[in-house]
């Protein structure tokens, strides 16, 4: 069940996760979906936008939904303006970027860097490289190694496997050898992110609620997976999707239905708007 905690008595801005939240499982941003974010923002709630997405892997969604919001790609690593000009990067320690490589093909995983523009990766056939592509909507490119020009510029690094246990401890060995230098969440039960210690859904709170000039009592997110946890902690109210697991559920205030059901057109209805 999720945690007990009343909707605050107004809200100024929904903060969304995309992938299993806006977007159904074939990556479909439906009319409902689109119609309750126009009907929340006649009402003068803002609505922004996070993913471990490229914020170019995005952009097929701002023209649909409007978005004038600065967007957090890479859980936060990068923040760009609709038109994809920069506003704050974030990349890892370039250390810490090669660590994470390291401790990543140790555990038997995939390795994806992004890196500037980039998405780089040493096995064409990785597992999922297809369905990213797909989302994204842009190719990797090929390379032999990941240099030490790749890494200087890394703003995220992605672990990958079919092995969903072995994603999970992963994760545990990687927070526990980086520590502060970097942040280690899993996006998909599949993918693990490492990104800059401050580029986390936590810290997009924190950036939007300091440059929009809201309080973080008055931000709603709403999300499906482990990182979005990070960002309903400082939010003032949380909403976890049907499709998440039970353990992200919990740490929500509410739930709503499924990514396939409509659950984040009837999570605005029923618990965002007024």
């Amino acid at each position: 069940m999720p945690r007990p905690r009343p909707r605050p008595d107004k809200i100024a801005l929904l903060l969304a996760d995309v992938d299993g939240t806006l977007v159904t499982k074939d990556k479909v941003l439906t009319e409902r979906a689109q119609t309750s974010i126009s009907t929340m923002e006649a009402e003068g709630i803002k609505f922004a936008l996070t993913s471990g997405r490229p914020p170019k892997g995005m952009k097929m969604l701002f023209e649909p939904l409007r978005i004038t919001t600065p967007i957090a790609g890479f859980n936060g690593g990068l923040f760009v303006k609709p038109d994809l000009g920069i506003i704050e990067s974030r990349t890892l320690d370039p250390e810490a970027a090669m660590k994470a490589v390291e401790l990543i093909e140790k555990a038997g995983l995939d390795v994806w860097v992004y890196s500037g523009d980039d998405w780089l990766l040493r096995d064409i056939d990785a597992p999922h490289r297809e369905r990213e592509e797909h989302t994204v909507q842009f190719p990797p490119k090929l390379v032999k190694a990941f240099t030490d020009e790749h890494l200087a510029a890394a703003v995220k690094i992605v672990g990958v496997s079919n092995d969903l246990d072995r994603v999970a401890d992963c994760e545990a060995t990687v927070r526990a050898a980086l520590g502060k230098t970097a942040s280690a969440a899993r996006s998909q039960p599949y993918y693990l992110d490492v990104t800059h210690p401050d580029a986390n859904k936590g810290g997009v709170v924190a950036y939007l609620s300091r440059t929009l000039g809201i309080d973080p009592g008055q931000i709603a997110t709403i999300g499906d997976q482990p990182n979005d946890v990070l960002m309903f902690k400082p939010s003032g109210f949380s909403i976890a999707m049907g499709n998440a697991s039970e353990a992200v559920q919990r740490e929500a205030d509410v739930v709503t239905e499924s990514y396939d059901d409509e659950g984040f057109a009837k999570a605005v209805e029923r618990f965002i708007l007024p």
